[in-house]
């Protein structure tokens, strides 16, 4: 791996999109997954929601990974339904690429609720903002969210605090998973050349649990000698408590982390 390499840790299907877009703008980019996605239509409670999918005022995504499980089970629970599975009444997007997820899902965009696109972070607070109207009291909301294979847990810092907001507004909330986030395996060959392609190098950070499994590939390994643009405040403080030598915090908007990626010296 050559030294000054833009690394882009995002789920192999996104990294892809950041990989060219970050080219297109100067960068001289390579993806390096830190997270393997794996859907679970098969789910019985993804069924169980699709069934039930007009009682809920609306389904939240925590992200374009949720967006595509959830709706890979709607083939699955069309085929055994009686009649046609409406979609839901609204959909609620914590960012652009969630929200692009849902276009191609052939969710209408008049049905989306998502942060604006010059919001300052796009996460579940600045959702709130967009929607917190909606609920007067009794709505149900449906969370779709992942879940971490290694600790057997959905929880997420962003959602949580979303939770609460919905029940002190008096909603009732409901949760399911959509997919599973493991760790990639690497070999030793790949091991050596990301050890070798640290120092210089400067990782795109977009999740924690991204970070943690860069520490879990690489034990004991000194990050000091990397830098790390990070699309939010929370994941800047986990990568600064990782150890790598320069953390700055980004805009999530490609052009902003190009800039950002840029100003580094």
């Amino acid at each position: 791996m050559a030294a000054a390499q833009v690394i882009v840790t995002r789920p192999a299907r996104e990294a892809a999109t950041w990989v060219e877009g970050l080219k297109q703008r100067g960068l001289n980019a390579l993806a390096l997954p830190l997270i393997d996605i794996h859907s679970l239509p098969h789910q019985p409670e993804l069924l169980l929601a699709w069934a039930d999918i007009e009682r809920y005022h609306a389904v939240m995504f925590v992200s374009a990974n949720a967006v595509m499980g959830f709706f890979e089970a709607y083939a699955l629970a069309q085929s055994g339904a009686t009649k046609k599975i409406a979609y839901p009444q609204r959909c609620w997007a914590t960012g652009p690429g969630t929200t692009r997820a849902l276009l191609q899902a052939r969710v209408p965009a008049a049905q989306i609720d998502a942060p604006a696109s010059d919001a300052l972070t796009f996460d579940s607070e600045a959702l709130w903002q967009r929607v917190h109207q909606q609920i007067q009291g009794g709505e149900r909301v449906l969370i779709v969210r992942g879940t971490d294979a290694q600790h057997s847990t959905a929880q997420g810092v962003g959602r949580d605090w979303l939770t609460q907001q919905l029940l002190a507004a008096g909603a009732q909330v409901d949760t399911v998973v959509s997919y599973e986030r493991r760790c990639p395996v690497w070999s030793a060959e790949q091991q050596q050349a990301v050890q070798m392609g640290l120092p210089g190098s400067t990782w795109v950070l977009s999740s924690s649990e991204a970070i943690r499994h860069l520490q879990s590939l690489l034990p004991g390994q000194s990050l000091g000698a990397a830098r790390a643009v990070a699309t939010h405040p929370r994941i800047a403080q986990m990568a600064e408590k990782a150890g790598f030598g320069v953390v700055i915090t980004s805009h999530p908007s490609m052009d902003e982390v190009a800039r950002s990626i840029k100003s580094l010296p």
